[in-house]
């Protein structure tokens, strides 16, 4: 039985919503990952996007079993395979290994008791496999829109405050 996301329970584990990330970074990672933050705050966004997710893995599945990787881990790994056009080695390499990307998954610990949650090749093969184009274009959509909404938002803003000052 999947679940869409429960933080390790670890004593010194990271909350994901207290996750840094280096704005001043050029490269691709850090910006996927920030927008996995916003998807993860959002609650509306947070909710189409988990909605499609389990539409495309949970459905037809009992609510029984072992529970797996959950719709989080897979969204997160499955959007940074595609998203840095890796493979699954490089892929287990990162998320094993890449301290944002653990914070962003959830499993990251600073170290005290224990090294955290670790992810074996077959296993993410096995749930990362799970996401198909289709459902990626269907997230991505709905993140596109969220984000031109946020810069509308931002934009009707930003103009306020320019013709308040103007009017001082």
């Amino acid at each position: 039985m999947r679940k869409r996301f429960e933080q390790q329970n670890e004593l010194d584990a990271t909350p994901i919503t207290e996750v840094k990330i280096d704005p001043k970074s050029r490269h691709e990672l850090p910006q996927l990952l920030a927008g996995l933050l916003y998807i993860f705050k959002t609650d509306k966004l947070n909710e189409e996007v988990f909605g499609i997710l389990e539409e495309k893995i949970l459905r037809g599945k009992k609510k029984t079993g072992r529970l797996g990787m959950s719709l989080w881990e897979i969204l997160v790994l499955g959007s940074v395979r595609l998203n840095l056009d890796t493979n699954y080695d490089m892929l287990q390499d990162l998320a094993n290994n890449h301290d944002t990307l653990r914070g962003i998954l959830g499993v990251r610990t600073k170290a005290v008791f224990s090294q955290g949650k670790y992810y074996e090749l077959q296993t993410i093969k096995d749930n990362v496999g799970l996401l198909d184009e289709e459902t990626l274009k269907r997230i991505s959509e709905v993140v596109v829109k969220a984000g031109h909404a946020l810069k509308k938002k931002r934009k009707r803003k930003s103009s306020y405050a320019l013709r308040r000052t103007r009017m001082q």
